[in-house]
């Protein structure tokens, strides 16, 4: 990795432990990683981004990882101010923001609640929550449970029609990915995401984020459609979309280095 070599290291933030890992120099950047997942998927994507000249900045999310959920679990903008504890504790005063998924619900909080710490925000593979576009119903069925990070098997049937993309192209995908597997949730670490999400939306106040954002939607994401980045980038005043063809739920994932192009090219202008 260009620059230094990963630093891993467990934080108090916000009354809780989180895992923190940082590679790279350069300007920072927060990874937010998606329901359920540890820092661990990140992989190619983050070391190619610390590649490119990118102080990158990953996290286990309460619940997720080597990051014990909370008793009581938080809500959604309770987990954006631990994130933007993390950015407190490594002495970083503004940062470059990138959620998928889960994650990025975390990061449009973030935006909201702490805008001056926010350079630029990329929105992949998200929704603005209630009031967006639903799933594919046999997709949302397997998000209810932590299943795809338990079980090889289960992930390989049905990697196609939950994440769409390279999964569809190449179904045994999934059991490739070690790191999918690492480290998975618990019933109850995952319950206290879904529990983060639920009833929560954007919708009242994307209008008020002022900051450059760049939203990322695949054409072949199950889980969350693409008219939801389309929602997104019309209700955000500085925001664009960009529609990679072809690109599935996990596009940073699995096609790491094409998806840090397009990224380090919008934090690059």
């Amino acid at each position: 990795m260009s620059g230094s070599l990963p630093v891993t290291r467990s934080v108090d933030v916000e009354g809780t432990r989180v895992r923190v890992r940082t590679a790279g120099q350069g300007r920072p950047l927060l990874l937010v990683m998606g329901i359920g997942a540890s820092l661990e998927l990140w992989g190619p994507f983050a070391e190619t981004m610390a590649e490119r000249g990118h102080h990158v900045i990953a996290f286990d999310l309460p619940g997720a990882g080597a990051s014990p959920a909370t008793v009581p679990p938080r809500r959604m903008p309770a987990l954006a101010r631990i994130a933007v504890g993390v950015l407190d504790l490594l002495g970083i005063e503004r940062a470059d923001v990138l959620g998928v998924s889960f994650g990025g619900f975390v990061a449009q909080e973030i935006g909201r609640l702490a805008p001056d710490r926010v350079r630029r925000l990329v929105l992949a593979a998200t929704a603005p929550g209630i009031g967006g576009i639903p799933g594919r119903a046999s997709a949302i069925v397997h998000l209810t449970t932590p299943w795809r990070y338990w079980s090889p098997a289960y992930t390989t049937r049905f990697a196609a029609s939950l994440y769409g993309g390279r999964a569809r192209r190449d179904p045994g995908l999934g059991t490739t990915m070690p790191m999918r597997f690492e480290r998975p949730p618990s019933w109850y670490g995952y319950a206290t995401q879904l529990y983060a999400v639920w009833g929560w939306t954007s919708l009242p106040w994307l209008h008020r984020l002022r900051m450059p954002v760049l939203v990322l939607s695949g054409d072949d994401d199950p889980i969350v459609r693409v008219l939801n980045g389309r929602i997104l980038a019309h209700l955000i005043p500085d925001a664009r979309l960009v529609v990679p063809a072809g690109a599935g739920h996990l596009f940073l994932i699995d096609e790491p280095t094409d998806a840090a192009g397009i990224v380090d090219g919008f934090l690059s202008e």
